[in-house]
Order: C-alpha cells, then structure tokens, then sequence
C-alpha cells in the first residue's frame, strides 16, 4: 500500500489506552481497552502530560496538534469502521493479530490508534533516563553497546520511506530493531516481523515537522532526551508472548 492509498483510506489520526492480552501479557499494563458490543468500540485517553511537557525537545504546538487532531481523528474514524464490519473482536490487539480479515481502513486506523497509545507512553515525562538492570545488559549483549543500538535505531528510523515507525521489538530470539510503513505494526500479522513493541518512534512528518522541518535525524537525536526508560522496561518485562 502506498502513500497515496493509505491517506485516501480515511486515516488522519493517532491514540488510546489498552491491554494487551494474548501478545503482552497478564500484566494490564495499560487499561480500557475491551471493546463494548454496542456503541462506540475505543476511546482517546487523556494525553497524561501538558503539551509543553516534552519542550525544548517536543514542542507544544507539536503535541497539540498531534494529539488533539491525528490521536482524535484516528480514534474516531476506527470507531465508525469498526461499527460496518462483523469481524468479532475483543480488543485493539485482537484486531491487530487478525488484521487481515478487517477492511484496510481498520488496518490503518487502528494501527494508529495502538501506535500513538504506546508512544504517548514511551514519552511520558519523568521516569528513568537511561536503561538499567537486565534490559541495559540484553541491549549491550545484542547491539555491543547503548550508544550502537542507538546509532541503529535511529539507522532504521531514518531509512522509513515516507512516513512509518522505527521499533524495537522483544521477540523469542531476542531484542530486534525493526520498522514499518504507515501506522503498521509489529503486532500485525501481514508483519514479516514481529513482536512484543518495547520502544518506538513516530516518523510522519506530523510528528516533528513543525520544529525540525526536514530535520529527521536532529528529531531523532532529540528524542533519546523524552524516552521514559521506566516505560520501556515495563514494556520489555512482560512476562508473557504468544504470536
């Protein structure tokens, strides 16, 4: 699916809250997220944090914009998809795994709203700014150093096409730098790779464009500021993984 097609399929937004049952665990790490049988499937949960939380790195206009219209707009037009389809589903993860059987415009809000979930959690300010314990050893174990798996991080974030994410995923071999085009992710089963996401970033233009313009790579050096480590160690001790 091109760029084209993806924007003409109705997505323009981001966000939510959610568990993650049969892929992430036990652990109901985040919340609200069952989906009701009637009325409105998912809901935009509050953002967590001021829109000039994250400055100098993120600006407020920026996370305004970010939240208030694509997180909204995602969330609203899954909603109105999700009630044309007869697909049964559980939860945004469900619909995730199975993502094949929906319809595209599923595919694509969905992954935005699961994405922009995630991400809001990734930033979250405070928390640690650093990794520590077993997840800084399993990093310098597999990429030979924190500052390699940066620099290859932000390699794979910078070679998205257009708009996508960069990720990390813990999959059963180990930790796994991937990416993916549009609002996709490594839940998906149309994903060749997959896995439980630990840490990701947001490469549309919407994104960063206001502050950075073109700038990805000074995006993305300014990013490593806002990640809350705490976050993602959470995220990487999910104790349980089933795809």
């Amino acid at each position: 699916m091109n760029k084209r097609e993806f924007i003409k399929s109705g997505l323009l937004g981001v966000g939510a809250t959610l568990m993650l049952p049969s892929v992430l665990a036990s652990k109901n790490f985040l919340t609200n997220d069952k989906a009701s049988v009637t009325g409105k499937f998912f809901e935009q949960p509050p953002l967590g944090f001021a829109f000039d939380a994250l400055e100098p790195y993120i600006d407020a206009k920026t996370m305004e914009i970010h939240y208030l219209r694509h997180h909204a707009a995602y969330t609203r037009v899954l909603n109105e998809q999700l009630s044309k389809v007869s697909v049964p589903f559980k939860s945004i993860v469900e619909i995730m795994e199975n993502i094949s059987q929906f319809p595209v415009s599923v595919r694509n809000n969905g992954g935005g709203y699961l994405n922009h979930n995630l991400f809001w959690k990734i930033i979250t300010p405070g928390g640690a700014k650093l990794p520590s314990g077993e997840l800084m050893t399993t990093i310098e174990k597999t990429f030979g150093s924190f500052d390699a798996f940066k620099s290859a991080f932000i390699e794979k974030a910078m070679s998205v096409f257009g708009s996508g994410w960069a990720w990390v995923i813990k999959t059963p071999y180990g930790l796994k730098i991937t990416s993916t085009a549009n609002q996709d992710n490594p839940l998906m089963d149309t994903e060749k790779e997959r896995g439980i996401p630990v840490l990701m970033v947001d490469v549309w233009e919407h994104a960063y464009y206001l502050k950075y313009q073109n700038r990805r790579k000074e995006y993305l050096d300014a990013f490593w500021q806002v990640v809350n480590w705490d976050q993602v160690n959470s995220f990487y001790h999910l104790d349980r993984f089933v795809l």
